[in-house]
């Protein structure tokens, strides 16, 4: 039986008039399913999706760069560049889009093209560790990552009107790709160290903001202040 609430509306359908059962002031929520309502055209945050699979995968890379419990290759860092840093994260760029955010849809789209990019170099199908060796592939490295700082740099720059907590994010991140970039150029271990110091802060900061995007008033016992900026003059 339709809900006392409910209203009817006439509606064409191939050239013939039909009615249709609809919530009185166009309201979203769909009650047909009792106490699982539908709400139409209405996105998830993506945010928390992208924030966390970067800040797993800049973890795991950074605790391979501070030779974490003796370990030095950083090739198994490959599986969740491609699966997690990449693949998830790229997926939340394409719904910040849908959802209007182009500063989190640049930013996870990018971030999750670099893990995919990253992996890459690793991945022997490609021949790229095969082809370009030694001081050759380390001046590659430290060109590729100073890309990374400059895009990183200008993502800062963007950052400034959004939270407290995405500059420092950035802030940090930037400082990561420039400390490994002076390590590809100069060949200085304590560089490599340093860098993975920050990737570790960086992706701790990350978390921290990501779990603020999950934790809504709605869903959690409690919520992270991030510092929103964006409605200050």
């Amino acid at each position: 039986m339709p809900n006392s609430n409910e209203a009817k509306e006439d509606v064409q359908y191939n050239g013939v008039a039909i009615q249709r059962t609809v919530t009185p002031g166009g309201h979203p929520q769909d009650t047909s399913q009792p106490a699982f309502p539908v709400y139409h055209r209405k996105f998830a945050n993506p945010a928390p999706l992208g924030l966390f699979s970067f800040a797993a995968t800049t973890w795991v890379l950074s605790m391979f760069n501070v030779s974490a419990r003796g370990i030095t290759h950083p090739e198994l860092v490959v599986s969740l560049a491609v699966a997690y840093g990449g693949t998830a994260q790229f997926v939340a760029g394409i719904w910040e889009f849908a959802a209007g955010n182009t500063f989190g849809a640049t930013a996870f789209c990018s971030y999750g093209a670099f893990w995919w990019s990253f992996a890459i170099i690793f991945i022997p199908w490609f021949n790229i560790q095969a082809n370009v060796k030694g001081a050759e592939l380390e001046s590659a490295l430290g060109i590729y990552l100073a890309a990374w700082f400059i895009f990183t740099f200008i993502m800062l720059m963007a950052s400034l009107r959004s939270s407290i907590g995405l500059i420092v994010l950035f802030f940090l991140l930037d400082i990561t790709f420039l400390l490994l970039v002076a390590f590809y150029f100069s060949g200085k271990a304590h560089l490599q160290t340093a860098g993975g110091v920050f990737g570790i802060a960086t992706a701790a900061v990350a978390w921290y903001v990501g779990a603020a995007g999950l934790l809504s008033p709605e869903t959690a016992l409690f919520t992270l202040p991030v510092g929103d900026l964006s409605r200050k003059d």
